[in-house]
């Protein structure tokens, strides 16, 4: 249990902290639009366009609710010398977030996802991207970056397959986080999973980790087991399997498994809420929370995006107003 007044001395004490996202960032492109009839051409709905919009996604979104929640954040990863590059970060610089990480190949497109929706139902998406690994250049990019931000709180490492995580980034980041003695919180994907020695928190959904252990998670006893097999693997501190509408389970070295279920009450759309976790939980550890605290915080997190419709970032101001002490 964890009270209102304890998560806002959290929130306030991280306030202003810098904490570093590295990963694959994204350009989410909306078409909102109408549909009244279908296309004489094939059978496929014809959508009279309302209104187009773009919005920061894939790492861009974890920095951005770092930002929502008080933290500085430095966001690194790669981008395209393109039209879509440089939207992208203009929109990442009037959010308020630090781009000096952000390194331009002009070999390769910005990663977007373009989305259609016809009264308010996605019709199709379409991706355009390359998940090459990131050149050698573009690493010592992000690196030298990292390496120049003042009092670095924390580093979260979110990894979509597109190519910036690879395994020459991750070994470099890790060697220098544990030089520095800064904590690292891990949002990985399939490649690279055993990857993160080290980690202060590694922080994988229930499918990543059934999918990397060869057998389903199925009941709390499989989870429990899991969890095990990372922290002996990865040689971390500890692992948050997040459970989807069962919640979340943390396990610590030489602790008890610690189960946080689910609190929303009216799903919307689960899209995002990953990102939320992870940056809820980097900014409560910032802020001097356990990591018992900063589970339950980040839960409460979740809770909250998933209960509104597309991909939102946690606000501060919200999370506390939505917090309830007694669930």
């Amino acid at each position: 249990m964890i009270t209102k007044e304890r998560v806002k001395e959290i929130i306030s004490a991280a306030d202003g902290k810098r904490i570093a996202v590295i990963g694959d960032v994204m350009l989410d492109r909306y078409f909102w639009g109408t549909v009244t009839r279908v296309s004489p051409e094939a059978p496929v709905p014809v959508i009279d366009l309302d209104e187009e919009t773009w919005h920061l996604g894939g790492a861009a979104n974890v920095a951005l609710n770092l930002k929502t929640l008080g933290i500085q954040p430095v966001l690194c990863g790669l981008i395209g010398a393109d039209k879509n590059g440089t939207m992208f970060k203009e929109l990442a610089n009037d959010s308020g977030i630090l781009t000096d990480g952000l390194f331009s190949d002009s070999s390769r497109p910005t990663t977007v996802k373009m989305r259609i929706i016809g009264n308010n139902q996605q019709i199709a998406r379409l991706d355009k991207e390359s998940r090459d690994d990131l050149n050698d250049e573009g690493i010592n990019h992000i690196l030298n970056a990292i390496k120049n931000i003042d009092s670095l709180a924390g580093i979260i490492m979110e990894d979509y397959n597109k190519g910036v995580i690879n395994r020459s980034m991750i070994e470099q980041t890790m060697a220098f986080a544990k030089e520095n003695n800064i904590p690292v919180y891990v949002d990985p994907k399939f490649n690279n999973f055993f990857e993160y020695k080290g980690a202060t928190l590694f922080k994988p959904n229930k499918k990543e980790a059934g999918h990397a252990l060869g057998y389903d998670l199925k009941k709390d006893s499989d989870i429990i087991h899991a969890a095990e097999e990372i922290l002996e693997k990865l040689d971390c501190r500890s692992t948050l399997i997040t459970l989807g509408a069962e919640g979340m389970m943390l396990l610590e070295k030489d602790q008890s498994p610690f189960f946080d279920r689910a609190k929303a009450k009216n799903v919307a759309d689960v899209s995002g809420a990953g990102d939320t976790c992870i940056a809820t939980f980097a900014m409560s550890v910032t802020g001097g929370a356990t990591l018992k605290e900063a589970t339950l915080i980040s839960n409460y997190a979740s809770s909250v995006v998933v209960s509104e419709p597309g991909i939102i970032a946690i606000q501060k101001n919200i999370l506390l107003d939505n917090f309830d002490e007694t669930n």
